[in-house]
């Protein structure tokens, strides 16, 4: 796993783009599934308190994932599901969601999400919300 944090300024961003390119596709498999989740890509928004973002601000991946107060969005390329679907994570519990975005498969595409919206979708939005944007809480 590469890891790169955004710069503080846009820890406000409810939205995102990149452009990622595969041209050679792993097999369909079941995101869902501990161990028989393999994927081309994914890209990964974790969504904190901005208290505890600033408390991890130069953490390693494993401790940023790990802390409770983290909800992430793990947007992939891969799996046998429907584009757009949201799926749990078996690494995450409760604290991630997968949003596919591309089946198996090769080639060069440009992504662009919704960070809020998606966060809605998958967490259910402002109920038990304990993000600090509001755009993302409702």
């Amino acid at each position: 796993m590469a890891y790169r944090a955004v710069p503080e300024v846009l820890w406000v961003a409810s939205k995102a783009s990149w452009k990622w390119n595969v041209t050679e596709s792993v097999p369909a498999t079941d995101l869902r599934k501990k161990g028989g989740d393999d994927r081309n890509l994914a890209m990964y928004a974790a969504l904190l308190p901005e208290a505890e973002a600033q408390k991890l601000k130069g953490a390693s991946i494993r401790k940023l994932l790990g802390s409770n107060a983290a909800r992430v969005l793990v947007y992939v390329w891969g799996g046998d599901h429907g584009r757009g679907q949201i799926l749990g994570s078996p690494y995450l519990g409760n604290r991630g969601k997968r949003v596919v975005l591309r089946n198996e498969g090769t080639g060069s595409h440009l992504e662009s999400v919704n960070l809020a919206n998606d966060y809605k979708r998958a967490f259910g939005g402002a109920k038990g919300c304990s993000c600090w944007y509001r755009d993302l809480c409702g």
